[in-house]
């Protein structure tokens, strides 16, 4: 199987060409340097969350898109977190893509782990974007028009992603919960 950084390089460099955007394009499109992105698609650098999002919003692209292809299956889909979780990134998460963005469906969904004592501030993705987050174990803070909202296990919140957003961990507990991500239809790029 395909690594990660491996799969990543191909993608981008893939949906580079696909748009027909140079190095610089890219850059000026994502806000990622020119650099970056070079040592991105040459499998030189495994970047942050943060990045991958910058990636994702400036291609016009779900998250997932960068981490894995999507399921070819039109029947039932079974997926197990402990197979699937793997930290993409240098910073304090773990992901586990439980259903990449399909355009019928118009969403994906994640696992994510935030390790103890880590934080997360999401730029806006584009207009349109709503993210639901469930708490699976633990308690975390979600931050939502401005303010830090304490969420603990089985309670959850919606809201529009298309703003700042952040989440956190400030305890010496992973916390694991489901991010679900909605798309407007017709928002992504197909490839």
């Amino acid at each position: 199987m395909q690594t990660i950084n491996s799969y990543l390089a191909t993608t981008l460099k893939a949906l580079r060409n696909q748009k027909g955007w140079s190095l610089d394009k890219a850059a000026q499109e994502t806000g990622v340097s020119k650099a970056m992105i070079g040592q991105i698609e040459r499998g030189e650098s495994s970047p942050t969350i943060a990045t991958l999002w910058k990636i994702a919003s400036g291609f016009n692209f779900s998250l997932s898109t960068f981490l894995e292809p999507t399921p070819q299956s039109q029947g039932a889909v079974f997926r197990k977190p402990d197979e699937l979780r793997q930290q993409p990134a240098t910073d304090g998460m773990l992901v586990a893509s439980l259903f990449p963005f399909e355009d019928r469906f118009g969403f994906e969904m994640f696992e994510l782990t935030l390790l103890p004592n880590y934080e997360r501030l999401s730029e806006p993705h584009e207009a349109g974007v709503t993210e639901h987050v469930i708490v699976l174990s633990g308690t975390m803070e979600v931050l939502v028009d401005g303010q830090w909202q304490t969420l603990k296990q089985g309670e959850a919140v919606r809201f529009a992603a298309d703003k700042p957003h952040g989440y956190r961990n400030l305890n010496d507990q992973a916390v694991v919960f489901h991010d679900i991500i909605h798309y407007q239809r017709g928002s992504e790029s197909s490839l």
